[in-house]
């Protein structure tokens, strides 16, 4: 078992949800991010998903979009965020996925990077306009070494889509809460954390539903349904109303450890 797939196993033994918390790596600066991750890891976040900036990230909302400009703004490439993996993994074993846009991968090189990220210390990758019917390349590079490809389900998803996502997912599936951006309002999360664990009980997968989950209140809502829970944009949001790195790392625990409170599958 990876990292991964270990971390949603333990969850799942505790009667909770995991726990999956993204941040756009160098946001506010990659030295900073370095910092954040490990603060997130020790407020209690089970995988931590490393955004690595893009131009164009059409799947996300203001937000992460403001914060990939920053971070490209201040200098922020694919090697700098394996660098912070290199970082993070010289005390912390949480999981990482790389998560982001398939044009920086293709840039570097699909077999280089999967070499790079693994030598790093990275656990998978999620490529969200990466579908899996094109990604045969980097799953295979992938699963040679041991490293998750998570693909994505959406609500809009055919028989074919959701067994194809299937054959390739290795830790979890991703499903999408909305046909939209992330941090998107969703007007009944419950049903569609309902809807997203009928899914992956039918394809036989662990599923983590994001887009749209922003509080306490919304983990709350969603863990009873699913395996797991994304929390991207308000986490984000967080980082970006501190004052400087320090701030930003007692802000962002303080708020991740109320997001793993709200995990249990049974309050009480």
């Amino acid at each position: 078992m990876g990292r991964i797939d270990t971390a949603f196993a333990r969850a799942a033994a505790d009667d909770r949800a995991a726990l999956v918390v993204y941040l756009c790596a160098g946001d506010p600066s990659l030295d900073a991010t370095t910092a954040l991750v490990r603060a997130i890891a020790d407020a209690g976040a089970d995988v931590i998903e490393l955004g690595v900036p893009f131009s164009d990230p059409t799947a996300d909302g203001p937000a992460i979009q403001k914060a990939s400009e920053r971070a490209l703004a201040g200098g922020a490439t694919l090697r700098g965020v394996l660098d912070v993996v290199r970082d993070v993994r010289s005390t912390h074993d949480v999981p990482l996925l790389l998560f982001g846009y398939y044009n920086p991968i293709l840039a570097y090189g699909e077999t280089a990077l999967v070499a790079d990220a693994h030598a790093a210390g990275v656990d998978g990758f999620l490529v969200v306009d990466l579908p899996p019917e094109e990604a045969d390349t980097l799953v295979h590079e992938a699963h040679a070494r041991g490293l998750d490809v998570v693909p994505l389900l959406a609500p809009t998803s055919d028989e074919a889509r959701l067994r194809l996502a299937a054959s390739v997912a290795t830790s979890f599936v991703y499903y999408v809460s909305v046909t939209g951006v992330t941090g998107a309002a969703i007007p009944d999360l419950a049903a569609v954390a309902q809807e997203a664990g009928a899914v992956g009980r039918s394809v036989g997968r662990r599923i983590a539903l994001g887009f749209g989950i922003k509080t306490p209140e919304d983990v709350a809502k969603v863990s009873p349904h699913v395996d797991g829970v994304v929390v991207g944009s308000a986490t984000v949001a967080t980082i970006e109303a501190a004052t400087d790195t320090q701030d930003a790392v007692a802000r962002v625990g303080a708020f991740v450890r109320a997001l793993r409170a709200a995990t249990r599958k049974r309050p009480g």
